[in-house]
């Protein structure tokens, strides 16, 4: 183990520190459901909120207690009634669901305050405030159904929150909001948190429910699950989608992530409570789980700029050792720095590559071709190789060519074709390592 340990530690460790400098001093908004307390999993999600707390995240928890109440009605010998998804609440109801909340509370804030020793509580100082920060309306008859004392939030008391999180609290907000002449209403827990993320133009909105995400294909339950959702097609989706009715419903969850986007909220998330540290898993790795909503695609090929030398560095720096790339000079790459395209994702650089051109010649290298490992054959390289390819055209070069020791193959496949070191420009072959014995392989642009 002593010796399996740092090797796996420590490469994961560092992968996750962009993300620790990226999200540091963000706002999350967290709706948590009633059914993920109900599942045992209250104390290690709670574990999780600390940590990334710990780390500088800003946190506001909205929890539901949708199954907390139902059982607090079939224990009165009541039943749950619902319409549209959403509950009618009766005075009964109503009842129940003030002490649902009341008990709910009691045992989050007594998770928040565990600090046994050897656990990620160890040695936490986490401050829970809650407060009276909704100010609700009823939803009145729709349909011909009165939903009774079921309300929707009509404001946020934005500025009271971001006092409360600024201090290095974690905000606890319960579903529950008030008229101005002290009437309750019962929310949703969607509702609270959606209007909580726009309040506040949140970073993220992140559901932990019941679901894994959005599905490729929605006919089929067992495919794939979307990952990333650009905005667009999420509204799109929804639009072909029918109402839904429950939780476990497609469009019940993405229809406020799209609601958040729409207004504001930079990305939002359906995560799967069921997956132990699935909170975590979608912060702090590339991939992340569950299904994200996001106005515009994360990941994004551009030139490189000044401010990317130390990633690209640190990028290259891992091929270079192992002889896949040449070594280059620092002061070479500062130099050369408007040459490099670079692909990121959520501002973490995992790719880049540099066309030097020939002009004379009417040819560029692409040198420097690299895609960090922890995503390797997800196509990142082939997306910055037609990036070059769309750069060179610009300039007028009808050809770009690589020299490889290692990656012949790939390049064949996409195109290239294998010359004589000979063929290179004069310019290139005065600084051609005979050594090395580099291929030289060149692709025709159409």
């Amino acid at each position: 183990m002593s010796l399996v340990f740092p090797h796996t530690f420590v490469p994961w460790f560092r992968a996750v520190a962009p993300y620790i400098h990226a999200y540091r001093g963000e706002t999350f908004v967290v709706g948590m459901t009633g059914e993920l307390i109900a599942a045992g999993k209250l104390n290690s999600f709670v574990q999780d909120l600390a940590i990334m707390h710990a780390m500088g995240i800003k946190i506001v928890l909205v929890h539901g207690f949708r199954p907390q109440v139902n059982e607090q009605l079939a224990a009165k010998g009541q039943q749950s009634r619902y319409s549209q998804g959403m509950r009618i609440t009766d005075a009964v109801a109503l009842d129940c669901a003030q002490e649902a909340a009341g008990q709910l509370r009691f045992e989050i804030e007594a998770a928040f305050s565990q600090g046994l020793p050897n656990t990620p509580m160890a040695n936490s100082t986490v401050r829970v405030v809650s407060g009276n920060f909704l100010t609700a309306r009823p939803v009145g008859i729709v349909d011909g159904v009165d939903f009774q004392h079921s309300g929707v939030v009509r404001r946020v008391d934005s500025a009271a929150i971001q006092r409360a999180i600024d201090s290095g609290a974690i905000v606890l907000m319960s579903p529950f909001g008030f008229s101005p002449t002290g009437e309750a209403f019962n929310l949703t827990m969607e509702d609270v948190a959606t209007a909580t993320a726009i309040a506040l133009q949140a970073d993220k909105l992140l559901f932990m429910t019941e679901v894994a995400g959005v599905r490729e294909n929605q006919d089929d339950p067992d495919s794939a699950i979307d990952t990333e959702l650009a905005l667009a097609d999420a509204k799109r989706m929804l639009a072909k989608l029918p109402r839904p009715t429950q939780p476990t419903d497609v469009a019940f969850y993405l229809q406020y992530c799209v609601r958040a986007c729409e207004a504001g909220v930079e990305r939002s998330h359906i995560l799967p409570f069921a997956v132990d540290g699935a909170l975590l898993q979608e912060v702090y790795t590339h991939d992340g789980i569950g299904t994200m909503v996001v106005d515009e695609k994360l990941e994004s090929l551009r030139e490189a700029t000044p401010d990317d030398i130390g990633s690209l560095i640190a990028l290259i720096e891992p091929f270079e050792r192992d002889g896949t790339l040449v070594k280059r000079d620092r002061t070479e790459i500062e130099r050369d720095i408007e040459l490099y395209t670079v692909i990121e994702h959520d501002g973490v650089i995992f790719g880049c590559a540099a066309l030097h051109p020939y002009l004379e010649a009417r040819t560029g290298e692409m040198a420097a071709l690299t895609v960090s490992s922890a995503v390797q054959g997800q196509g990142d390289g082939e997306r910055i190789l037609k990036r070059i390819e769309q750069r060179a055209k610009a300039q007028g070069l009808s050809s770009i060519f690589v020299l490889t020791t290692r990656t012949m193959h790939w390049f064949i496949k996409r195109g290239f074709q294998p010359v004589d070191p000979d063929w290179l420009p004069e310019e290139r072959k005065r600084k051609y390592n005979w050594d090395r014995r580099s291929q030289v392989l060149v692709k025709k642009l159409a």
